[in-house]
């Protein structure tokens, strides 16, 4: 089927970590300021990505939302340095609204995919708001790279507001009543084929681990057998997060003993050897590692399942829905939430979520909620109860 996006030259891919969009108009006349080596438009770009290798996931989010301006760019025949306020708000306002969709929008394929699409459907405010937010920075990096003269950006007059991203408390995140029955859900047998019993055994190592050690997905994927360690009698979990850094977490005794049966159905002893260099989570031939895209889809689609699942049962029509908006990145949230929840403290809570400050641990404390709530029940209607 053809959209138009072939014909326009404006389906880029992804190879050698450069945006492939040669075609883009952005080459500026020769400037003495110039800092980078760049011949157009993507070519800056990939300069300015080049600065967050060392973070894969956060190179990943940064290069989808450039790319999406690159590309929108090209269809209004606009260059980077061409930008300005009333431009910005056009993108805005298609971020809010991808059309024609048909070009714009389509389901999760490779990227080489011919139906690859930038959007899988119009982006909600937050998700604008952090768009925006990537992208100011990279303009100001482009800036002081001598590629365009302006940020546009600093034009906008409610900026403080719009592009504030700093989310007041977590609310994406499953509650404990429905965790606690997403989790009985996961241990039920529904098929006794070895491949499906796998695939069940599978899915409870991955929802056990996104639970009790808060990963990011990337770090779910990339984890080895012998990252889980044990030292004078306790086990830990070593892992490199964000900009490479390398942290140790305490591993629950629950965890180890969902490892235990995992190893059982992969043939392995109950517990990772010295420096056991084979993936934790693996793909169905039981040996390679699954990729970070095969994990969410995964995760999501069991999700959805579940969703179908409690819905069928008559359950809270509210906890169906939070189980089909529900995303990798939730257990995540779900398990800090938890956790704190259970009492453990911000300075650990902290440590173990891998935050580099208090402030962004202390977003998933709910506690003051419940006393804020408790105590607003003094406000009557009347002095005291009617009979």
């Amino acid at each position: 089927m053809d959209t138009g996006l072939e014909s326009q030259g404006t389906v880029s891919g992804l190879e050698n970590n450069a945006l492939r969009t040669e075609w883009l108009p952005g080459k500026p006349s020769p400037q003495p300021s110039l800092r980078i080596n760049a011949y157009n438009d993507a070519d800056a770009v990939t300069h300015w990505l080049s600065e967050y290798t060392a973070s894969p996931q956060t190179w990943r989010t940064y290069q989808r939302e450039a790319e999406r301006l690159l590309l929108w760019l090209a269809q209004q025949q606009l260059s980077l340095n061409a930008v300005d306020r009333a431009a910005l708000q056009a993108f805005e306002a298609f971020l809010a609204d991808p059309q024609p969709s048909r070009i714009w929008v389509g389901p999760s394929k490779p990227r080489q995919h011919p139906d690859w699409r930038p959007f899988r459907g119009p982006l909600s405010a937050s998700s604008r708001r952090q768009s925006l937010v990537i992208l100011q920075g990279m303009f100001s990096w482009l800036v002081e790279a001598g590629w365009v003269t302006h940020n546009p950006f600093r034009l906008m007059r409610d900026k403080s507001r719009r592009l504030n991203n700093q989310t007041p408390r977590i609310e994406r995140y499953l509650e404990k009543s429905l965790w606690d029955w997403l989790w009985e859900w996961l241990q039920r047998e529904t098929d006794s084929h070895p491949r499906a019993q796998f695939e069940q055994a599978r899915r409870r190592i991955i929802f056990a681990f996104a639970y009790m050690l808060a990963p990011r997905i990337s770090e779910m994927a990339a984890a080895h057998m012998g990252d889980i360690q044990q030292r004078e009698g306790r086990w830990w979990w070593e892992v490199t997060g964000k900009g490479d850094k390398v942290a140790k977490v305490p591993v629950p005794d629950d965890f180890i003993r969902q490892l235990a049966q995992w190893r059982n159905v992969l043939g392995l002893t109950p517990e990772p050897l010295f420096q056991e260099d084979t993936p934790l989570l693996r793909s169905l031939n039981g040996q390679r590692r699954i990729s970070d895209n095969q994990l969410y889809r995964l995760i999501r689609a069991t999700f959805q399942q579940a969703a179908d699942a409690l819905e069928q049962e008559g359950g809270d029509a509210a906890q169906t829905e939070a189980l089909r908006h529900a995303t990798p990145h939730w257990l995540r949230h779900t398990s800090i939430t938890h956790q704190a929840q259970a009492g453990v403290s911000l300075r650990y809570l902290a440590e173990s979520a891998r935050h580099a400050r208090l402030e962004t641990t202390s977003r998933y404390l709910h506690s003051e909620d419940e006393q804020w709530h408790l105590e607003q029940q003094r406000h009557r209607l009347q002095s005291s109860s009617p009979e």
